[in-house]
């Protein structure tokens, strides 16, 4: 696991409570093609997308904050401490590998073979990211003045499309067949507070210095609170689940 990928155990709280759901459309697409009913969350985090997979679902996930937030909000979920790399399930036991905001995370080179080890045959792998609708002024506005460490070059379509390109074939050419992908619109409730909270739990944000962090935090407030969409009350923050999906060879 990387120091960004381990930034997130520290606001695992925060994490639940601030980070968007997933498209009900794009989490339906993903599994529409799966051979059967047996789900794991690869990296399910605090289990925001664990929440819509159904009673067959079983989540892995490393950091230990965020799995003892997952277990608290999902105690009915059967949830295992584990990573891509290293699956604590046996082979072609599954039939659906999904990852919500965490496949760019993995190391395909070791986690293609092992995620193909616990599909079974013509098993789906398939990826979720929550992306902001830069088509949208306001919001590539906020982009622009938030900066990457908020919303970075993955977290809008285009660049979300050129940051997987190579997925899921990296390091494993052989294991799964040439990837779909698909959009969905999506959006999320915010009020400015909710929305600041919201980016404050972007690896990148937690990983700045405590200066650097607060500053850019107080440029968004200061942006939101200028901007007629946002200026006062909720609003809805223009989003799109953007999903890759491949089948185990």
């Amino acid at each position: 696991m990387t120091q960004a990928a381990s930034s997130f155990g520290a606001a695992a709280s925060a994490y639940a409570e601030h980070r968007p759901d997933y498209a009900e459309a794009a989490v339906r697409w993903a599994l529409d093609a799966a051979p059967g009913p047996r789900v794991l969350d690869l990296g399910a985090g605090t289990g925001k997308l664990t929440a819509a997979l159904g009673a067959d679902v079983i989540a892995v996930e490393p950091d230990p904050a965020m799995l003892g937030e997952l277990r608290r909000a999902l105690p009915d979920v059967r949830a295992e401490r584990g990573s891509a790399e290293a699956i604590p399930l046996p082979d072609g036991s599954v039939d659906a590998v999904l990852s919500g905001n965490a496949m760019h995370w993995f190391d395909m080179a070791v986690a293609g073979p092992e995620i193909a080890r616990v599909l079974s045959p013509g098993g789906i792998l398939a990826g979720l990211w929550n992306v902001v609708d830069d088509q949208v002024d306001w919001v590539a506005e906020l982009a622009r003045v938030s900066g990457s460490a908020a919303i970075g070059p993955r977290d809008t379509p285009s660049g979300w499309r050129a940051a997987t390109a190579r997925l899921p074939e990296a390091g494993s050419p052989t294991r799964f067949e040439s990837p779909e992908r698909a959009e969905f619109p999506h959006g999320q409730l915010r009020t400015a507070d909710t929305l600041v909270a919201t980016l404050s739990t972007r690896a990148g944000m937690l990983m700045l210095p405590e200066p650097e962090r607060s500053a850019a935090l107080d440029r968004i407030r200061a942006f939101l609170a200028e901007r007629p969409e946002t200026e006062s009350g909720t609003f809805t923050l223009p989003m799109s689940t953007c999903v890759l999906r491949a089948r185990r060879r």
